[in-house]
């Protein structure tokens, strides 16, 4: 991790930005006889997705691929803000942060291969999964414990809602 201030860095986020393959999925592509891609992803991040936006933070997702598993997932998770086969995801996010009048010190974005370090050094917070790329775990702010598609986005979701002091209130509902 390159800076321990991380929690006050997610402290400030307005706006969170996810990849998808070796994020939200574990990086594995099936492809059916037909040409399909199809992929796996976990209600853990799933519902972490949501309490992220129920806290009022909002979530976008920029990948680099096309994918009507993708398309379906952020439809169910209801993501409005779906980006994909994006080639330059910085200047994706430049777009819907100028569309907002924010900068990039409220934003953070979680991904794992070096195509996603332009973006990740320009957010005000970074993060990757433990089977991140080695170049990427040297260069962000915040390393999960959990892999890819497996946990990694939830206990980033959670971090944030407990730096924001916003966790205990996104429990409320499941405690009553």
């Amino acid at each position: 991790m390159s800076d321990t201030n991380f929690l006050g860095k997610a402290a400030r986020l307005s706006l969170m930005g996810f990849d998808v393959d070796g994020v939200l999925t574990d990086g594995t592509l099936y492809f059916t006889a037909q040409g399909d891609t199809m992929k796996a992803f976990s209600s853990l991040d799933g519902h972490g997705l949501k309490m992220l936006q129920q806290a009022g933070i909002e979530v976008v997702i920029i990948s680099g691929r096309t994918s009507s598993a993708l398309e379906l997932r952020a439809q169910n998770l209801g993501i409005d803000e779906l980006y994909m086969g994006v080639g330059d995801k910085r200047k994706v996010m430049t777009e819907i942060l100028q569309q907002r009048g924010m900068d990039f010190s409220a934003a953070g974005y979680m991904g794992d291969d070096v195509v996603d370090l332009p973006l990740l050094r320009a957010c005000g917070f970074s993060a990757t999964v433990a089977d991140g790329h080695a170049e990427v775990i040297s260069r962000v702010d915040y390393v999960s414990q959990k892999v890819g598609g497996r946990g990694a986005v939830r206990e980033v979701c959670d971090l944030i809602l407990r730096a924001q002091g916003k966790w205990d209130a996104s429990l409320t509902e499941y405690l009553a």
